[in-house]
């Protein structure tokens, strides 16, 4: 005779096992004879919840319409050190764009890509079309509420019969006097329905027969404000909730809310305050290093990346971040320390790879270099990847003086990305070293036309145009060089030197 297992247990088992769909088809079996079984549908809606769950701790990328149509300035000019929308104003001994390339919004090149590293903040709509997406499509950031409305849509087809709970019939008044269900109702409708109206109803109602003593309900409550936009009153909920608890989520919901309102110091102040009460929290410190590195201020961010690996020496991103710095401040094989360490981890990927590549042929293990190049390409995921590890081969090749090499690499960085502003400026150094001016010429102004924020074209391009006799040309790149990096020597002595052929004239 067969033993069979209670349903509702083998569902519960199923989704402790995080056998979401089918722990969802059990739910629905028992539902069918038993529509009123509040346990059934309670695990029903977390199932289901669980399919599409995003973590909302994370600094969510800014899409365009935020960041054109952003109505939360309180400055328009900041004082400098004070604003993540000025992170070239730093006072912690930043890289400069000769040792360390930028992005478009002008800040250094992180060492872990993670949500607001690769859209940052551009300054004319243009730009903001021209900013990638992510590292992988180059499609530009649209609204966050677009990101969410999608994911319903999608979540729908989880039942073919239509959605599992009709929320226009749902009574909220009546669930938010439940405690065991309010809650898993609420995060199905937030999560899974993307509805924020009612999910900002229900939490409302459910604060409000708490008699405003959940903390819980006033961090929903918060998040429902920050997806609509509402910070200040996000702000106030998240604030109110750390009175009655203080817990590690709501400081870093709170620290999200001031960064989009740009007031990266309150975020600190904010975070240092979540270390008082939780001390070494690696989410917190992990928190204070990122706003550190966004604000250019890279020997605090290494400091507090130190410490995030004292307390967690796994930490992927501490580790990434900490060897990208001793790189780019000429310590190659300490970097390669750190990416070892990852490899012994079990990271294996693409950038590991490349990253090792370029700290073995800079620590002058001239051995390893090409074998790990080798891993590299043999992992790539899309041409993005592929054209940035033919791009450092390419580096490598006019290290050692094979110019024709690596003017095969830079052509093949092309191949597979179009869009590669710093390979068509190393292309056009070597065609001028072959005394193709023209060609030259036309490599220089396609990368400055692809990459505004890159000095190196800029001034390039000026050299070449002054060479040639064109010296209006020359003058106006030579100022485009100064915006992008002003404390660079070489063209400040460029202009001087135009300048004064401007006035002898």
């Amino acid at each position: 005779m067969e033993v069979t297992m209670d349903p509702l247990f083998l569902a519960w088992s199923y989704f402790r096992r995080r056998k979401l769909q089918l722990c969802s088809d059990i739910c629905t079996k028992i539902l069918q004879d038993n529509p009123y079984d509040q346990a059934a549908w309670s695990l029903k809606t977390r199932a289901l919840t669980e399919m599409v769950y995003i973590d909302e701790v994370e600094v969510d990328q800014e899409g365009i319409a935020e960041m054109m149509l952003d109505q939360s300035s309180i400055a328009q000019v900041a004082r400098p050190g004070t604003s993540l929308r000025l992170p070239g104003t730093s006072q912690g001994g930043g890289p400069t764009p000769a040792v360390r390339p930028m992005t478009q919004s002008g800040r250094p090149i992180t060492g872990f890509v993670r949500p607001s590293t690769q859209s940052g903040r551009p300054g004319t709509m243009e730009q903001a079309i021209k900013t990638p997406r992510t590292a992988s499509t180059a499609r530009p950031v649209t609204s966050a509420s677009g990101r969410f409305i999608r994911l319903g849509t999608a979540s729908m087809l989880t039942n073919p019969d239509g959605p599992f709970i009709n929320l226009s019939r749902v009574n909220l008044a009546k669930y938010s006097q439940k405690p065991n269900m309010s809650r898993s109702l609420f995060e199905f409708i937030f999560h899974h329905e993307n509805d924020v109206k009612n999910a900002l109803d229900l939490a409302a109602q459910a604060t409000e027969h708490a008699q405003f003593k959940d903390w819980w309900w006033k961090v929903q409550l918060g998040k429902c404000y920050y997806r609509l936009g509402l910070y200040r009153e996000a702000e106030k909920q998240f604030r109110s909730a750390l009175n009655h608890q203080a817990v590690v989520d709501t400081y870093l919901y709170l620290a999200k809310v001031y960064q989009r309102l740009d007031q990266p110091i309150t975020a600190l102040n904010l975070f240092k305050q979540g270390l008082d009460q939780f001390p070494g929290e690696v989410t917190l410190l992990t928190g204070i290093a990122r706003i550190h590195e966004e604000m250019n201020n890279i020997t605090s961010a290494t400091e507090y990346y130190k410490d995030v690996l004292k307390q967690d020496n796994t930490h992927v991103e501490a580790i990434a971040c900490i060897g990208s710095n001793h790189f780019y401040t000429d310590q190659p094989e300490i970097a390669l320390r750190f990416y070892r360490r990852l490899l012994q981890m079990g990271v294996y990927n693409c950038q590991l790879y490349n990253n090792l590549g370029l700290c073995c042929f800079y620590a002058q293990q001239y051995d390893m270099t090409l074998s790990s190049f080798e891993r590299a390409l043999a992992l790539v995921a899309n041409d993005e990847e592929q054209a940035d590890v033919w791009y450092n081969i390419g580096q490598v090749a006019v290290g050692i003086g094979d110019l024709i090499l690596a003017y095969q690499c830079f052509k093949l960085a092309l191949a597979f990305n179009n869009d590669h502003a710093e390979a068509y400026n190393n292309l056009a150094v070597l065609e001028l070293r072959k005394g193709r001016i023209e060609q030259s010429k036309a490599f220089l102004q396609t990368a400055a036309s692809l990459a505004p924020h890159m000095y190196e074209p800029h001034f390039n391009l000026s050299i070449l145009s002054e060479k040639i006799g064109d010296l209006q040309n020359s003058y106006i790149a030579a100022q485009k060089s100064e915006d992008a990096f002003p404390e660079h020597i070489d063209t400040q002595q460029l202009l001087k030197q135009l300048r004064q052929h401007f006035a002898v004239l």
